[in-house]
C-alpha cells in the first residue's frame, strides 16, 4: 500500500493558546488537530470499508459456489468429430505470416556460430519459446556440425527406449574413434547391447580419444515430450549429457519444463545455455503423435490394435486377468512371482493396453483405458 502523507499535528503549546485566549472554549470551537486529521482517517474507513467489503464477496462468491448444485452434463455427451476427419481440416488450414515466420528463420542462421562456440566449450543449448523448433536445430545441425556425429531423439514420441539410444549413441562414437585412427590397430570391443548402461555411460566418458575436441552430437527435440517426461528418463539424459564426449542440443515447449531438472542438473550435467527462439512454425510433426482433445479415436480400431498386440503376447501374458493382480494370478499358476507379473504389466503399458493411477487411499491401480463398447468387441477377439 502507498503511504499517505498526513499534515502535522498542532503541538501543544499552539493548542493551549488556543483555548486559553477566553474568546470561545472547546466546545465551541473547533479542535484543530481534528480538523487536519479528519480527512485522512475519513480515507482510511474508506479503505478498510473497500477491503472489507472485497473479502467479503470473494468468501461469499466460495460459499454460493460449493453449495450449488453441479451440472449434470458430461464430457460423453458431446458427440466429437472423428479424429482422421479434424486432421485431415486442420491439414488444410492455409498457414498465415508464411514471409514473416521465413525471415525469422533466417535471422537465426546468424546465431549458427555463437551456438556452435558454446558447445565446443561443453555447454548444453537449450532452446524455447514459440513455435516448433525442429526445422531450426536440424537446420543449424546440417549446417555446421558437419564435422561430428549427430544423434536425433524425438521425444514428442510416446515411447522411447533410451536403452537402446544409449547403444546407438556408444557405437557412433566407436565408429567415429576407428575413423582418427585408421593406421592404429582397433581393439575388439563387446557388443554395445549386452553392455550394462553404467559401462555404457563409462564408454562415452572414457578417454579413448586423441583430443577433447571430438565428440558425438545429440539432438532432442522436445525434451519435455511424453516419452521423456518420466524423472528416470530424465535423469539419464543428463548422466549422458554430463559425458565427456557427448553435447546436447534441446528444445522445450512445456511451460513447467524446467521443473523437470533439479539445479545439479540444470547447471552440472546439461550444463544448461538457455536461448529464446521463438519460430512460430506450427507443430506439424509433433501434433501427428498427441490425441486431438475434439475428436474420439475410433473404437474399432483401438479393439483391432489391442487384439493384435494381445494375440502376439505369450499364453500367459494375454490371460491374466488385471483386476486381480498379483494374488488371483498367483492362485491360477499365471505368474509365480511378483517380478513376472510386473514384466507383464509393463509390456501392457508399452503399448498403452493398460494404464496406472494411484488411488484416493494412496493405492496404484491399473486399468482398461478402453471404452465399454471397445471391451466387447475386443473379447470376442481374443476368445473366440
Amino acid at each position: 500500500r502507498k503511504a499517505k502523507l498526513f499534515p502535522p499535528v498542532p503541538p501543544l503549546s499552539f493548542l493551549h493558546s488556543f483555548w486559553s485566549d477566553g474568546e470561545q472554549t472547546p466546545e465551541s470551537r473547533t479542535f484543530p488537530s481534528a480538523a487536519f486529521c479528519r480527512p485522512a482517517m475519513e480515507i482510511n474507513d474508506g479503505e478498510e470499508e473497500e477491503e472489507f467489503e472485497f473479502s467479503r464477496n470473494y468468501f461469499l462468491a466460495k460459499e454460493l459456489g460449493g453449495s450449488s448444485k453441479k451440472s449434470g452434463r458430461k464430457i460423453s455427451d458431446i458427440d466429437p468429430v472423428d479424429e482422421q476427419e479434424l486432421r485431415t481440416a486442420a491439414n488444410n488450414l492455409e498457414p498465415k505470416h508464411e514471409r514473416e515466420v521465413a525471415s525469422l528463420m533466417e535471422s537465426y542462421k546468424a546465431s549458427y556460430p555463437e551456438w556452435g562456440f558454446m558447445l565446443r566449450t561443453g555447454f548444453g543449448l537449450l532452446m524455447y519459446g514459440f513455435g516448433s523448433k525442429k526445422a531450426l536445430i536440424e537446420d543449424f545441425a546440417s549446417t555446421s556440425l558437419t564435422e561430428y556425429s549427430v544423434v536425433v531423439i524425438n521425444g514428442y514420441v510416446q515411447s522411447i527406449n533410451l536403452k537402446q539410444v544409449m547403444v546407438a549413441i556408444a557405437e557412433v562414437w566407436w565408429d567415429q574413434l576407428k575413423a582418427k585412427r585408421r593406421n592404429s590397430p582397433s581393439q575388439a570391443q563387446q557388443p554395445f547391447n549386452s553392455r550394462s548402461i553404467d559401462d555404457l555411460l563409462a564408454f562415452m566418458d572414457g578417454q579413448e580419444a586423441d583430443d577433447d575436441k571430438s565428440f558425438v552430437c545429440i539432438i532432442v527435440n522436445n525434451i519435455d515430450g511424453p516419452g521423456l517426461r518420466e524423472p528416470e528418463s530424465q535423469h539419464l539424459l543428463a548422466r549422458i549429457a554430463s559425458c565427456t564426449h557427448i553435447r546436447i542440443i534441446a528444445s522445450i515447449d512445456h511451460v513447467n519444463a524446467p521443473l523437470l531438472w533439479d539445479k545439479k542438473m540444470v547447471h552440472t550435467q546439461f550444463n544448461w545455455y538457455w536461448y529464446h527462439v521463438p519460430t512460430f512454425a506450427p507443430y506439424v510433426v509433433e501434433g501427428v503423435f498427441f490425441p486431438l482433445i475434439l475428436a474420439h479415436s475410433s473404437t474399432a480400431q483401438s479393439a483391432k490394435t489391442a487384439a493384435i498386440v494381445l494375440q502376439s503376447l505369450t499364453p500367459n501374458a494375454q490371460s491374466m486377468p488385471i483386476e486381480s493382480l498379483y494374488a488371483a494370478s498367483r492362485e491360477r499358476f499365471l505368474v509365480s512371482s511378483q517380478v513376472t507379473l510386473n514384466s507383464h504389466l509393463t509390456e501392457f503399458k508399452d503399448h498403452e493396453l493398460v494404464r496406472t493411477r494411484r488411488n484416493a487411499d494412496g493405492q496404484d491401480c491399473v486399468y482398461i483405458p478402453l471404452a465399454n463398447d471397445g471391451l466387447q468387441k475386443l473379447l470376442p477377439e481374443i476368445n473366440p
